[in-house]
């Protein structure tokens, strides 16, 4: 029976390097205790930063400089315990950190309101007197026009303070959904006893033999099935905290609270959900297509992730991988490889799924650490899609990192989903070009369809969803379970059309979804995806003029709002252009597939 290692079984060559950012406990423990004190350091200027432009200066310094150490102490705390969310040490660690984080965000919850309340005349005579103020600049902008939204100072302090409280509901979803969860064992391709896990539920899905991909629906399912009230509890009780925070903030909605924080309008998402619902029709024509080839008489839920043309032609340990993802990040020149070679070659990647660790992947790390990636590596092409992806976000994190000061030193996710995606576009686009063979060219038309599938027109429906949620909370309807399953179901149903089941267990899919706790996250996928189509189809074509603008993007960081960051990288994503622009790729691929499998 195979079953998953114990995080000190994992070779060490697979594990990344969090040394780096400490070398031992002691070390975070020192820098605990210091971030303390720069918080007391920044709090010293409480009431005193609208009183002169010196004030002001060393205060948006010293403020910057607690947070800057805060988030160094954080993210070795989660990411320690990410790696195994059973270890009880380090999930205290980030229990402290968190506890850290809300004590610092609500002693220096003045500084907002502060900033806010100086009048214009005066803030443009503290700029003419501190001449170092202007590297604060958009710093102030983007603070200042949410002068309306922002409380005073003590109501800023006790909505800070109340910050463990509103995250509870994640937290506790977090950790039952990555530890306590008991999955059921099922048989893999080889009969072989596995122990299924959120990791290996994404490659049990794709297998070719139905009954595996039955299994595991089933099995991974049941479980959901058996805390769905409990799950329904804790994804509702963080839909109120995010329509309460957005009411006592002066915001009409959540959506508008959640899209203000990155000056983002709420056009672009309706634009979005208006898009896709009209070219549902290109999803139900490839779904009717997967019922053919497939050869069922009732084509499953379960069946809509397994490739059309059978087993993959191509397959990809992690070191072949890393090669394969230089190649087609070629194109971006050699500056962008030395640092996908930093990341790969210096143990800042945690590669294998092992007992107790956090699903999914992300890119992670702070200002002054290495762009850390988790991963949970399984050989197929797939993962060689995440791992490019993850690297898309590490590599802007390293150009931001190093182009922008601390003020501006990170980006918006709005940003964030763009710079992954276009790096799975140039993969696609690579492998399109590379590979002639007609099995292994219709495996990958199939791939970047279900890709496009996923990423556009799946997260486009939990975005639907996810507004659903918040829009019942705020008209007071309660989030039972059995709402949520009838509202999910239905909707799942709308998109994927006629030619699908809709089998029991997908209303149950709302209740693994990570993201719905994430406050209007998951739309940023689906525009990520476009705008980076438009982006990878004018580096192919454009070359060297197109590959500048896109690393002018990388290195923004937030120095501007992200809507003029796009503009100025060739794509406007206030209109619809973009979105037409890629459903007519998916139209195009669709259709080479259609008669590439002589349908």
């Amino acid at each position: 029976m195979k079953q998953l290692p114990e995080r000190q079984e994992v070779p060490e060559s697979l594990t990344w390097d969090l040394g780096l950012i400490y070398p031992d406990d002691a070390a975070w423990e020192a820098d605990f205790a210091e971030v303390g004190a720069l918080a007391d350091q920044a709090a010293a200027f409480q009431g005193k930063l609208g009183a002169s432009a010196s004030e002001l200066y060393q205060g948006v310094v010293a403020l910057h400089a607690a947070f800057r150490r805060l988030e160094k102490v954080y993210v070795y705390a989660s990411m320690k315990s990410d790696q195994d969310t059973n270890n009880n040490h380090y999930l205290g660690l980030d229990a402290r950190a968190g506890s850290l984080a809300t004590s610092v965000s609500t002693k220096l919850s003045f500084c907002d309101p502060e900033i806010i309340a100086i009048d214009d005349a005066t803030l443009a005579d503290f700029f003419v007197s501190e001449p170092r103020l202007k590297d604060y600049s958009h710093f102030f902008d983007n603070l200042r026009q949410q002068k309306a939204h922002v409380l005073d100072a003590n109501s800023e302090a006790l909505v800070n303070a109340a910050t463990e409280v509103f995250g509870a509901s994640r937290s506790t979803f977090n950790v039952l959904n990555n530890s306590d969860l008991e999955f059921p064992l099922v048989q893999d391709e080889d009969g072989q006893t596995v122990q299924l896990s959120n990791g290996l539920y994404g490659t049990l899905i794709e297998s070719g033999d139905r009954d595996v991909r039955q299994d595991a629906f089933t099995g991974l399912y049941s479980v959901y099935d058996q805390f769905q009230n409990t799950l329904a509890q804790t994804l509702s009780g963080e839909i109120k905290s995010h329509n309460y925070l957005a009411q006592v903030h002066h915001y009409p909605n959540a959506r508008a609270a959640a899209m203000s924080q990155n000056n983002v309008p709420e056009v672009v998402y309706d634009t979005l959900i208006e898009q896709v619902n009209s070219h549902l029709d290109l999803l139900h024509r490839y779904v009717a297509l997967r019922k053919r080839i497939l050869g069922v008489d009732t084509l499953h839920m379960y069946d809509m992730y397994v490739p059309l043309t059978g087993e993959p032609p191509l397959s990809y340990d992690f070191a072949a991988a890393k090669v394969e993802a230089k190649k087609a990040l070629s194109i971006l020149g050699d500056d962008y490889l030395s640092h996908v070679d930093e990341i790969f070659n210096n143990r800042y990647i945690d590669v294998v799924e092992n007992k107790g660790k956090r699903g999914g992947a992300y890119s992670g790390g702070s200002y002054d650490t290495a762009p850390y990636e988790l991963l949970n590596w399984q050989d197929n092409v797939s993962n060689l899609y995440t791992l490019i992806h993850e690297t898309g976000h590490s590599v802007h994190s390293w150009y931001t990192r190093h182009n922008q000061p601390y003020q501006y030193g990170d980006y918006p996710i709005f940003l964030a989903e763009i710079a992954s995606t276009t790096n799975e576009n140039l993969l696609t686009e690579y492998l399109l070009k590379t590979q002639t063979d007609p099995q292994v060219r219709a495996y990958l038309l199939n791939y970047y369809l279900d890709g496009f599938k996923g990423t556009v027109y799946r997260q486009t429906q939990f975005a639907e969803f996810e507004h659903f949620l918040h829009t019942a909370d705020a008209a007071g309807q309660p989030l039972t379970a059995e709402a949520l399953n009838q509202k999910y179901g239905a909707l799942n149903a709308h998109y994927y059309g006629d030619a699908v089941v809709s089998d029991p267990e997908i209303s149950l899919e709302w209740s693994r979804i990570p993201h719905f706790y994430m406050d209007y996250y998951v739309y940023q996928y689906a525009t990520g995806f476009a705008a980076a189509s438009s982006l990878s189809a004018k580096i192919t074509s454009e070359g060297q003029p197109a590959v500048d603008k896109y690393l002018t993007y990388l290195k923004s960081g937030s120095s501007a709002y992200p809507i003029e960051i796009m503009q100025k990288a060739g794509v406007d994503m206030t209109k619809p252009d973009y979105l037409e622009a890629a459903f007519a790729v998916f139209a195009e691929r669709l259709t080479e597939l259609e008669q590439l499998l002589g349908q």
